[in-house]
């Protein structure tokens, strides 16, 4: 039984009270449209080392673990760029289950032409963002900590509350340390740098 069904019949074997809060068990999939698809396939493919399954031209499917599939692209044409300030999605996060594993994914994009627009050290994450062909960002993460617990202590703390934001890096350089051997303790600690304000420091639009 996969760990999907699993879940169901863990799901069906109770039923919740009347009026009680049931919360998902998971975000499963984005969809995005554009009039950009092939880049816009083509870029996630990269990106995530996602496998496809399914195209046909006007809708594809891609994933990249154990989901049937995690994003889906809708071939739209004629759809207009979109205009900057408005409300809308910020970015959307991956997380990744290494410091190493983040890093090699930064390298092996980078080969491919693919830069991240902005590398910061949030507190709880150490993250690299990219932009796709539609100007969508992406984050792509590792935690800091090594459990929700520590995590949410950070958050919940001064040093957090002063600077939300993060403290940039260079991910050359933090590919270099990684592949010196550095502790990722060492690496994923973040530097002190007191307030930052968002619309001042922050790179990405």
């Amino acid at each position: 039984m996969t760990s999907n069904a699993v879940s169901s019949s863990r799901q069906a074997s109770t039923t919740p009270a009347a009026g009680s809060v049931v919360s998902p068990i998971k975000l499963a999939h984005i969809v995005l449209r554009t009039a950009r698809y092939a880049a816009m396939v083509d870029f996630y493919r990269k990106l995530l080392g996602a496998r496809t399954q399914m195209e046909n031209g006007v809708l594809a499917f891609l994933a990249y673990d154990d989901e049937h599939h995690r994003v889906a692209v809708l071939n739209i044409p004629g759809l207009a760029d979109q205009p900057d300030g408005i409300a809308g999605v910020h970015h959307i996060a991956f997380t990744y289950a290494s410091l190493r594993d983040l890093v090699s994914t930064y390298e092996r994009v980078e080969r491919l032409g693919i830069k991240p627009i902005w590398c910061t050290n949030h507190g709880p994450t150490t993250s690299m963002y990219y932009a796709d062909p539609d100007g969508n960002q992406l984050e792509l993460q590792v935690d800091n900590f090594d459990s929700v617990e520590e995590a949410d202590a950070f958050m919940q703390g001064g040093e957090f509350r002063e600077n939300p934001i993060g403290v940039d890096f260079d991910p050359a350089v933090l590919a270099r340390r990684v592949r010196a051997g550095e502790s990722d303790k060492v690496l994923k600690k973040r530097a002190h740098i007191g307030p930052r304000g968002f619309d001042s420091s922050v790179k990405i639009r």
